[in-house]
């Protein structure tokens, strides 16, 4: 028998062996690699599955209200600015005349509204036909030692832009910009020059029978027709040559100034934030999770919405859900909050230690009957003011675990679990532990935006007081440092008192809170509804007449025109 299985054994070891070498050394790196692979599969699973918190939808409603009102602005703007200089040079055939255009004002512009549109997964397009500009300012003039100078009106007319913008996101979760077409033409130039030489003084009258005696010295008459003569030389084909030169020019800076513009606004976005102190416990990080979804009538943005404390740093035991926020027609933006923003936001506090409190009787009400003290207490447990007679009591309130949200389509859920560990103090100011109480509650809420306040109410939806911490029944006696006591007077004491808090709280949100407001807009005809997982809020916006002429740029109208 046991020379069978040596046979078996050996005949199994000559299999092995007898296996191609380079076959050997693939399966031993495929063994190798296959746990390298997995790890890479789920970072990547990890990476790209993230779900986004907080979702923003902007409707094609609010992109044209923002360009209606971006419009009006500008053209408001440009009659106030004065543009920088302008320089170049003309080439006249028997040289070139160098050229400053200085002080140059816009004092009318023509901007019809331009057109803005979604394109499907790529971003904007824009168009703008006929745009007419008027233009004044001083001119000056050099041709070798020669110098000039005066004043001019310019008309720019039907100036036509098109540009495509290309919206994406880095890997730092900004939003990034562009530009992936541009054309540009520019219809005509009408300009007139004045003052100068040329317009200052008419030449004089030469008689033409006449020869001068080249004897005698140039008088100051020649000398000046000499001068209008040299003069209409250089200035007469600067000025023919100079409509067709400006236009090349303008038309020529027009998609440079245009890609420069969103290079520089995609450079100020990759420098804007995307995690921010809220406080001094909590910061906000509200990175991009992905590119922005967008089709012909909307793009939606999503964002991590994840708050975290500053001082643990630790992530949240949970991840988001996925959720997908409804549109409702006529609403210029949609956000979409989902119960994890929230819920991070307590798990921040929570793991801060920020979730307790220290209660004494000077936090009280005066107009509250009840004291906190052992007198006042014998009411519920009768041997306390028998054991510590006309002592003052704290109560050191902390939360077991980060307190969780929930939302269902028209309500709020909020589960509270806390502790509250009771101490008489002794008149050396000693403490004296008497008992432990564990208290879970359930509150359920329901809210709305009206006239630009948040209005609601709260109530109780359970409540449980136990004396072991994870009660699975009730109990209605419990053992603590002063013994055995029935607690369901004390269960109705403070579901008492918390009845009294919420119907204060619920008087402050009857008259609402009013929302916070942005700096240069607000929000108007506000809707929230509460859905499975998410609240969601559906407005349109309404700018404010404030001074932002500190926003206006004039880059694309730089001196390099």
């Amino acid at each position: 028998m046991k020379e069978g299985k040596q046979r078996q054994w050996d005949a199994g070891k000559q299999d092995i062996t007898s296996f191609p070498v380079s076959e050997v050394r693939e399966a031993q790196k495929a063994k190798i690699m296959l746990p390298c692979v997995i790890v890479v599969f789920v970072l990547l699973s990890c990476a790209c599955g993230e779900n986004p918190a907080v979702q923003v939808i902007l409707t094609n409603k609010g992109l044209q209200y923002g360009k209606h009102e971006g419009t009006g602005w500008i053209q408001e703007k440009l009659e106030q600015i004065t543009l920088p200089d302008i320089s170049g040079s003309v080439n006249i055939y028997i040289g070139r005349v160098d050229y400053t255009l200085s002080g140059v004002t816009i004092t009318k512009c023509d901007l019809p509204e331009p057109s803005v549109e979604f394109v499907q997964q790529r971003g904007l397009t824009t168009s703008i036909a006929g745009l007419s500009f008027a233009l004044t300012g001083e001119w000056r003039t050099r041709f070798y030692g020669i110098h000039d100078s005066g004043s001019f009106n310019m008309a720019i007319f039907n100036i036509d832009v098109t540009s495509d913008v290309q919206l994406g996101s880095d890997a730092g979760g900004h939003l990034s910009v562009s530009s992936i077409n541009c054309k540009a033409s520019v219809g005509d130039v009408a300009i007139q020059f004045s003052g100068g030489a040329r317009y200052r003084e008419t030449p004089p009258k030469q008689n033409k029978n006449k020869q001068r005696d080249l004897s005698t010295p140039l008088r100051c008459q020649d000398v000046k027709s000499v001068f209008f003569y040299v003069h209409s030389l250089i200035f007469q084909p600067f000025v023919k040559c100079f409509k067709g030169h400006i236009i090349g020019k303008i038309q020529s800076q027009i998609c440079t100034e245009v890609e420069n513009s969103i290079m520089s606004l995609d450079h100020h976005l990759q420098a804007m934030n995307v995690s921010f102190d809220v406080n001094e416990v909590l910061n906000f990080d509200v990175p991009l999770t992905g590119i922005p979804d967008i089709e012909p009538s909307n793009m939606k943005l999503g964002f991590k919405g994840e708050f975290n404390s500053i001082k643990t740093h630790k992530e949240p035991p949970f991840v988001a859900q996925e959720f997908i926020l409804p549109e409702l027609a006529g609403y210029m933006l949609s956000v979409g909050i989902s119960e994890f923003t929230l819920n991070s936001a307590s798990f921040g506090y929570f793991s801060a230690g920020e979730l307790q409190a220290l209660i004494n009787d000077s936090m009280i009400p005066p107009y509250i009957p009840f004291r906190l003290n052992t007198s006042s207490m014998g009411a519920f447990i009768p041997q306390l003011p028998k054991m510590y007679p006309g002592l003052l009591m704290n109560l050191q309130v902390n939360a077991r675990e980060a307190p969780v949200f929930s939302f269902q389509p028209g309500s709020g859920i909020l589960d509270v679990h806390i502790v509250i560990k009771t101490t008489a103090i002794e008149a050396n100011g000693t403490q004296v532990p008497l008992f432990t109480l564990y208290i879970d509650s359930s509150f359920t809420s329901k809210m709305m935006i009206a006239d630009g306040k948040l209005k609601g109410s709260v109530m109780f939806d359970k409540y449980a007081l136990n004396m072991y911490q994870n009660e699975i029944f009730d109990t209605q006696m419990g053992p603590s440092e002063i013994g055995v006591f029935m607690t369901d007077a004390l269960e109705r004491g403070i579901k008492s008192g918390m009845r009294m808090a919420l119907a204060k709280l619920n008087a402050k949100l009857g008259e609402g809170i009013i929302l916070p407001r942005m700096k240069h807009a607000q929000l108007v005809n506000t809707v929230l509804k509460m859905e499975k997982g998410f609240v969601a809020i559906y407005s349109d916006v309404q700018t404010l007449l404030t001074d932002r002429s500190s926003y206006l740029s004039t880059s694309y109208l730089s001196e390099k025109l």
